[in-house]
């Protein structure tokens, strides 16, 4: 595989049209097939997609990162070729130089899903409020820890064929997240980690709403540790 056409690049697009463009255009230097999917945007995501040369597939409403991320995977495995995919951020937050790695694990080891993690060397460029609510997550989620995960929230996976035809993810917000550790639990995808930079950038940092979606992700982690 030297030209990656069998991967796919599922982007998740909410309100990212300052970036939105540049990312898909890096991304694409390596990745030819990536679908974005904006959910609702009301900015010019959609012009940005267009123009940086990505599939686009809108929601005529904004349902959530779960759902977008949902759409984007069912439009990847219809593509001819498609064996490879990978949930990837529209900020700028993640590198391709992790999922080239992650992809050769996957390509090369007894796995179905690799889940990227921050969670290595030194975190202290982890904003303070994501490394308390991830840390949290983690302690209070029994399969997190069965599964020997250490930041199941993080947004950059990669993932087979096999994963791709049997995700259904239903929480259409931010609990989609642990959804699916759920499922890697239930469908028993052999899973694994990979350390990989998030880059923190002022654009990123200024919109990313940290505690607000760290109270969520608690509030949706501590329903499903009562649940199970």
């Amino acid at each position: 595989m030297t030209d990656w056409s069998e991967v796919w690049l599922v982007v998740p697009v909410y309100n990212e049209g300052q970036v939105i463009e540049d990312v898909v255009r890096h991304a694409r230097q390596t990745f030819p097939n990536i679908v974005c999917v904006d959910d609702g945007s009301r900015d010019d995501s959609a012009a940005g997609i267009k123009a940086g040369g990505a599939h686009l597939v809108q929601h005529p409403v904004n349902l959530g990162q779960g759902a977008a991320i949902q759409t984007g995977i069912e439009y990847a495995r219809k593509q001819p070729g498609a064996e490879y995919f990978v949930t990837f951020d529209a900020d700028g937050q993640h590198r391709v130089e992790d999922v080239l790695s992650m992809l050769e694990r996957l390509r090369s080891e007894p796995l179905d899903i690799i889940v990227g993690t921050r969670f290595h060397g030194d975190t202290a460029h982890i904003p303070w409020i994501k490394r308390v609510v991830l840390k949290t997550v983690v302690m209070l989620s029994r399969r997190t820890r069965k599964l020997g995960l250490t930041d199941a929230h993080n947004g950059l996976r990669v993932f087979n064929r096999a994963v791709a035809e049997q995700i259904n993810i239903t929480l259409n917000g931010m609990g989609h997240a642990s959804e699916i550790v759920e499922m890697i639990d239930h469908h028993k995808w052999r899973v694994a980690e990979e350390p990989v930079t998030i880059l923190y950038t002022e654009y990123s940092m200024a919109k990313g709403q940290s505690l607000i979606n760290g109270v969520n992700i608690l509030f949706d982690t501590m329903l499903k540790s009562k649940a199970h």
